[in-house]
């Protein structure tokens, strides 16, 4: 399967890459891309799709939309791949969930939601991206048998970020805005000027890189109150007195602890300005064996959009082998 404006190299049999023709700022540019929902659990999920063969589901983070995966979905299709990425819980179009719950383990629920109506078997491949990151590896705690591969991204599996924030006072600084999300000034100075505080959580963590068309992307999901609230509801349920539901707390815990059981393939940029690289480093040292590190050169945070070419590879290569 090939997407109009993109084109397939193949160099050895390991080896596959992507490559736009042309400038793509949003999946709505790339031919063959389709946008559809379809009911999760308790979520109306909007996502786009490319491709046809095992589920590819790619998640995004904050601040962000699926148009992160603008580069790699058509790369997953030309391998093989049904690509899907949803705007996630309480990003527009995506609803807002009516139990108004924003924990990882519901987020970890809805993946694994997304895998049973979008008819998902076996060999079905899970790829997230900050808030997606813990996300994936959750669903694949969860339930192991949908997911034959994991791929997480900009946050690193394990205890290690945790750890940070009692140990590295460098992290501490990088994740000031995490803390300020507790209070509830955030609500009005994250809103104000149109976002404008996204914009400079762009520009802190993937320095140099021209984030207009992803800035808008996220704005469009973001800009109605209720959504940004969803938004924010994400760090509060995690650091904060957020609402959870004692039914995940089982699940909640396990992904405190564990690490899935399946291939694991953790990217991190080499100059992310959100997680440290030296965070991604220690998690590596503690991480089992079947978790493998991968950092990528002249990137920041959002490495699938600064270096798409070796972010595609990266990934390609290791869920079709």
């Amino acid at each position: 399967m090939e997407c109009a404006g993109t084109r397939r190299f193949c160099g050895t049999p390991s080896k596959v890459a992507v490559v736009a023709t042309q400038p793509v700022r949003s999946l709505r540019d790339v031919p063959h891309v389709r946008e559809s929902s379809v009911r999760a659990g308790e979520l109306e999920v909007t996502y786009f799709e490319c491709g046809n063969g095992p589920l590819a589901l790619c998640l995004h983070g904050f601040p962000d939309s699926p148009h992160t995966w603008r580069h790699l979905l058509p790369a997953l299709a030309a391998a093989g791949y049904r690509a899907v990425a949803p705007f996630m819980r309480g990003y527009a179009p995506t609803s807002i969930p009516p139990s108004g719950v924003y924990q990882t383990a519901a987020l970890a629920r809805d993946a694994n939601a997304l895998h049973e109506a979008l008819g998902g078997d076996e060999h079905a491949v899970i790829i997230g991206h900050d808030w997606g990151a813990p996300t994936v590896c959750g669903a694949a705690i969860d339930a192991p048998p949908r997911w034959s591969k994991v791929v997480s991204m900009a946050v690193p599996p394990g205890p290690a970020l945790g750890a940070a924030f009692v140990s590295n006072l460098a992290q501490i600084q990088r994740s000031w805005y995490m803390f300020f999300f507790q209070h509830g000034l955030s609500n009005h100075v994250v809103a104000a000027n149109d976002l404008a505080f996204i914009d400079m959580l762009w520009s802190q963590w993937s320095p140099g890189f021209a984030a207009d068309a992803d800035l808008e992307h996220v704005k469009s999901a973001l800009r109605d109150t209720n959504n940004l609230q969803a938004a924010l509801g994400y760090y509060r349920a995690t650091l904060g007195d957020g609402k959870r539901d004692p039914e995940l707390s089982a699940l909640q815990q396990r992904m405190g602890g564990e690490y899935p059981s399946q291939p694991l393939l953790y990217l991190h940029g080499a100059n992310d300005g959100c997680v440290g690289r030296e965070v991604a480093q220690a998690a590596s040292a503690m991480s089992p064996a079947n978790v493998r590190y991968e950092f990528v050169a002249d990137a920041g945070h959002f490495m699938q959009l600064e270096q798409p070419q070796r972010v595609n590879e990266l990934i390609v290569d290791f869920v079709a082998h």
